[in-house]
């Protein structure tokens, strides 16, 4: 797309608006300049726009090649209308909830040109005029306000270099005194916005020339790594890496760095471990969940575990009785140690017989009377337990009963849940705060039983959990290695056990002539091909195969962006799949249609969705801008506040489809995913699949993933503590 990187100001009117997000304030929008005919079409950062409005807009030309020329808005004024007439137009135009013309009328009467003058600055006096008491005078004021403050702030973040991405969710976490509370406290941006808030503050504090305490400046940027690193799933930063980051970065004195530790210290905002290794600097909460479960599974394997009323071989006849299947020898060792131990971690990959174990331990429970939970740490796997044993499981956060209000939980120490034995599956995706609250609240004379695929993916929150347990040496694990006869010939399972012993195997390359085979590979080297491809699997030959190409294919993909990411890959396949002839809306970038297939992205308990939940939007109203989405037959509304809950989902990547399976997965793996194509990310997608997976893309990428056995090295210090 040429570009003319010239700067231009321009001075009209908006006379239409053709797209906005609620969310971002990106608009697209008609505008008419003064003696010109022809209308421009602007795109930018325009918050709350209105038509008829008057704007001074400054940014650059561009060429669109379908739509012509454009241009983008970099920055930008309100014109307020200056002369009688303009200022009564603007004011009947409704853009002021509260006026309407006969009001607007009396005001234009009354105060001439000063209205708009005194509107923001003397709102008492509104009360002058015939008809405006003073309930009504404050609702013209707050709706004023309302209608300027994203725009004020938006001019000040601008004259301060701040991107106009950010003035959404400032103007989200503020409100109104978003503009406030930056001038006079700009570091609070640093707590409040993560990753950001720290250089938005930076940035005030400089344009404003602000003499600011060095010490309070530091504090704020030791919190920022901190939660950066939270980010990234680190547990901690070395003491000396920190200093050393806050001098080389952000050019910070000794003196303001020590000063800002103490401070943060003293106010249990973080916690300066200096006998653990490189002198751990932790934010508090997560010192205090890692050392919680150490402390606490560590006390509870040290509880004695009164010996089973009945003995193995009647243990076992119990389970084939109630199951009708036959158990390993490594699954009947885990079985009778879910007796005899307090904490048991079993892990496998596909096929090892996991979920056969979860009902035989389950049904040995029952036999000896021992009253036990079944639980997972999203919705979607605790209904996959459900269905395994017949018994209600739930998730971890169900089980603890979330207070949504403040982020608490009812069950802990002091009101421990009431049973002998809890059962986690998918405990991989369990990141260390989760688990530290479900150790507190474990009564310590329980049984805890992880089960899980520590060759997957680590959890999306910080830390390893159950590789530490696992590395730590101190509780009895059990990892199923025999791949049972009747999915060993599985050609999928086969290639997943390859995968995780970094076993390259040259991929046979798919043409059209031949017949499709559980694990298929469609060489694309050229990564624009790859969407087209995945198109035409899920619109043509897959449903030719029988399968439905929304229902039963789920495309995964390593990441986001770019021509194989989900954000291009959702655009290309809703158009395929559901062109939605009947239109739709949009929000925060995506549009939504009806039959969409969407995602919920975190967990609601107030509707009883979870994060990662797909459903099909199945009814619209374009007005309200809501919609209802249907979860496996159960209708959730969602009006407009709740629609940044959701997004598209015709492709989703790797990290949110852990817990859950597809009858097909479609993979694209191209060589813009370099920093992704990891060996554990390759294993988790093809372990998703029951009956079909198919790689879209190059045989190198492929290699590379399969070779690649270095993912991030997460920061964490439980399995050391846990050794002693």
């Amino acid at each position: 797309m040429p570009v003319n990187t010239t700067n231009s100001t321009l001075e009209g009117r908006i006379e239409r608006i053709t797209y906005y997000s609620e969310d971002t304030h990106f608009t697209i929008a008609r505008f008419s300049t003064a003696g010109q005919s022809a209308q421009v079409t602007l795109l930018g950062c325009l918050p709350n726009v209105a038509v008829g409005e008057s704007l001074r807009v400054k940014g650059t030309w561009q060429e669109h090649p379908r739509y012509g020329q454009q241009f983008r808005v970099k920055h930008y004024e309100v014109l307020l209308p200056s002369d009688v007439e303009q200022i009564r137009h603007y004011l009947s135009s409704g853009m002021i909830k509260g006026i309407g013309p006969t009001t607007a009328e009396r005001l234009v009467n009354h105060f001439g040109e000063q209205v708009l003058e005194v509107i923001e600055k003397e709102p008492q006096r509104l009360t002058e005029v015939q008809g405006i008491g003073r309930q009504t005078a404050e609702q013209i004021q707050e709706a004023w306000q309302d209608q300027h403050a994203v725009r004020m702030l938006m001019q000040f973040l601008q004259d301060c270099g701040v991107k106009p991405d950010y003035v959404a969710r400032i103007y989200k976490t503020y409100g109104n005194q978003a503009l406030k509370i930056l001038k006079e406290d700009p570091y609070r941006a640093a707590a409040d916005l993560p990753r950001v808030g720290f250089f938005i503050a930076d940035a005030i504090v400089r344009h404003l020339k602000l003499c600011v305490d060095e010490s309070q400046r530091a504090g704020a940027c030791v919190l920022h790594l901190l939660e950066s690193a939270l980010e990234e799933g680190h547990m901690y930063i070395g003491l000396e890496d920190l200093r050393q980051e806050c001098d080389f970065r952000f050019e910070l004195d000794y003196y303001a760095i020590e000063t800002a530790l103490v401070n943060l210290a003293n106010d249990r905002q973080i916690y300066i471990d200096r006998e653990a290794p490189r002198s751990a600097v932790y934010l508090y909460t997560l010192y205090k969940a890692e050392t919680g479960i150490a402390t606490r599974v560590q006390a509870m394997n040290c509880v004695g575990v009164q010996a089973a009323t009945i003995g193995t071989d009647e243990l076992m006849e119990a389970v084939l009785r109630r199951l009708a299947v036959m158990l390993s020898e490594d699954q009947r060792s885990a079985v009778q140690s879910s007796l005899q131990q307090r904490v048991v971690i079993i892990t496998g990959g596909p096929g090892t017989g996991k979920t056969t174990l979860i009902r035989a331990m389950s049904a040995v429970f029952d036999a000896v009377g021992k009253e036990h939970i079944l639980a997972a740490p999203t919705g979607r796997a605790a209904r996959r337990v459900s269905e395994i044993t017949g018994k209600q499981a739930v998730t971890l956060h169900r089980l603890l009963g979330l207070n949504i209000s403040d982020g608490s939980f009812e069950r802990n120490q002091d009101n421990p849940l009431e049973t002998g034995a809890v059962i986690v599956d998918e405990a991989s995706m369990v990141d260390t705060v989760l688990m530290g609250h479900l150790l507190n609240a474990m009564p310590l004379n329980a049984r805890l039983i992880l089960v899980g695929d520590v060759s997957q993916l680590p959890s999306v929150g910080p830390g390893t959990v159950l590789a530490d347990l696992i590395d730590s040496g101190r509780f009895a694990v059990f990892e199923l290695r025999q791949v049972f006869r009747q999915v060993a010939q599985s050609p999928i399972i086969v290639r997943a056990h390859q995968v995780r012993k970094g076993e390259l195997v040259e991929l046979m390359a798919w043409t059209t002539d031949d017949r499709m085979s559980e694990f298929t590979f469609i060489e694309c080297n050229c990564p624009d091909d790859i969407g087209p491809w995945i198109v035409e699997l899920c619109s043509k030959i897959l449903p030719e195969m029988g399968f439905d190409g929304l229902q039963d294919v789920q495309t995964l993909t390593p990441m986001h962006k770019g021509v194989a990411g989900t954000l291009h890959l959702n655009r290309l396949l809703q158009d395929k799949l559901n062109p939605g002839r009947g239109g739709g809306f949009s929000v925060a970038g995506n549009e939504f249609r009806l039959g969409d297939k969407v995602m919920h992205l975190r967990n609601n308990y107030q509707k009883e969705v979870f994060n990662g939940e797909i459903g099909a939007i199945c009814k619209m109203d374009k007005d309200h801008r809501c919609l209802t989405v249907n979860y496996d037959g159960r209708e959730v509304i969602y009006d407009e506040g709740d629609l940044d809950e959701l997004t598209l989902a015709y492709a989703i990547s790797v990290h949110k489809s852990q817990g859950s399976e597809y009858p097909v997965v479609i993979l694209p793996l191209a060589a813009q995913h370099y920093i992704m194509l990891q060996r554990n990310l390759l294993y988790t997608a093809l372990t998703r699949a029951q009956k079909f997976v198919v790689l879209v893309g190059s045989a190198k990428a492929y290699r590379v993933a399969v070779t690649t056995d270095k993912p991030g090295h997460r920061r964490s210090l439980l399995s050391w503590r846990l050794a002693g």
